[in-house]
């Protein structure tokens, strides 16, 4: 298999820009080599899923933001032939518009969806994180972005051994 990167943000509010968490997880040969997560200061101090995340702004204020930590992210892109995430259309944008918001090129790759591959694969009808973590044996701390990036590596690699 190829090079591939999965990812998973966490965001303060409602807005894509706002990411505050990110976890990503760079997989050669069908082997992890290399696990990331870092903090984001997001661009404003409205913190609305908490709840969700256990992520509050006192927790974020001295973070570096995105545009400065793209300097460590964008190199464990390079070369991959694709990225993935679980419902792929909310990390995608929420990239793009991290990217945008500080003037750098979006990334070249493709994303693929883990949620489309376990309805494809395995006629999952509950294609939530937690639910097809559960059905493919998988260990998750939900809304963790490690834990989500992990696990969605781990989901590709199953579709792959299918």
């Amino acid at each position: 298999m190829t090079t591939f990167v999965a990812l998973d943000f966490e965001t303060a509010d409602h807005g894509r820009d706002s990411t505050c968490s990110v976890g990503l997880i760079r997989v050669e040969d069908d082997q992890v080599v290399h696990r990331v997560h870092y903090l984001i200061c997001p661009p404003r101090a409205s913190f609305r899923f908490t709840h969700i995340h256990g992520i509050r702004w006192q927790d974020m204020a001295d973070q570096p933001t995105f545009g400065e930590r793209w300097a460590a992210i964008q190199p464990l892109l390079q070369g991959a032939a694709f990225l993935a995430a679980h419902n792929a259309s909310f990390d995608k944008g929420v990239l793009y518009a991290c990217c945008d918001l500080y003037d750098m090129p979006r990334p070249v790759q493709s994303f693929a969806c883990t949620v489309q591959l376990a309805r494809q694969t395995w006629n999952l009808r509950s294609t939530k994180l937690p639910h097809v973590c559960a059905y493919l044996g998988i260990e998750l701390e939900h809304h963790q972005a490690l834990s989500d990036a992990e696990a969605c590596a781990r989901i590709i690699l199953a579709v792959h051994q299918s």
